[in-house]
């Protein structure tokens, strides 16, 4: 059976509705960014997830090739992840003016594929699909501490979770800490398929002890 991330990591990728406090350790993802509104039709955003999933199904399908990948076995690729922030402001979203976003799109990769094997993905999927794949990178992300928490709902009304998942920290003694990290949204469920009340979507946000500033 194919290895599941969502499955075997189940509080990285499927908190419950309440927040908590979890410490992320550091991941590899192929990446993407870019600036504008993500439900632009045919807009940067939207190509740059047909260019993430290029990359990600020709690792995983990488045993049926001649590419050896030292260490791999079968998995269910994850899901698609997003850091997400406005200039001048980390912090503040403003759902209102979404051609403001900056964002980096990515999909994890799983802890065998090093950097050589990434870039061999690359120009294989180049060469088959005749596509550029030249904005995609290698991207290492060292989390840390965070406040999380599942939001069922619309993308729009997140607010309202964030807001309650900045409370439950300040009360367990932390503030954000937007210095190097981002406002980051794990997206379980598909919205071409799902009733938008029932979307799911991970989020999670950088926070530090109080008395740990630096």
């Amino acid at each position: 059976m194919a290895f599941d991330y969502k499955k075997e990591y189940k509080e990285f990728y499927l908190p419950p509705k309440n927040p908590g406090i979890i410490e992320i350790p550091e991941m590899n993802y192929v990446a993407v960014r870019g600036t504008g509104d993500p439900n632009e039709e045919n807009g940067e955003y939207k190509k740059a997830i047909g260019l993430l999933y290029g990359i990600s199904f020709t690792i995983k399908m990488s045993y049926k090739g001649s590419h050896s990948i030292e260490g791999y076995f079968s998995y269910v690729v994850p899901p698609l992840e997003g850091l997400w922030w406005q200039e001048g402001s980390r912090e503040c979203i403003d759902y209102g003016h979404k051609d403001a976003f900056q964002w980096i799109t990515m999909i994890r990769l799983p802890d065998f594929v090093k950097k050589g094997d990434f870039e061999w993905a690359v120009k294989e999927a180049s060469a088959k699909k005749k596509m550029d794949f030249s904005k995609v990178e290698f991207f290492t992300y060292e989390e840390g501490i965070c406040v999380q928490c599942m939001h069922m709902g619309s993308y729009d009304s997140e607010m309202e979770t964030i807001q309650k998942m900045k409370k439950y920290a300040s009360d367990q003694g932390y503030e954000p800490d937007y210095s190097h990290r981002f406002h980051h949204e794990i997206y379980l469920s598909d919205p071409r398929r799902t009733a938008v009340e029932k979307l799911r979507t991970v989020i999670r946000n950088p926070v530090r002890k109080i008395n740990d500033r630096r």
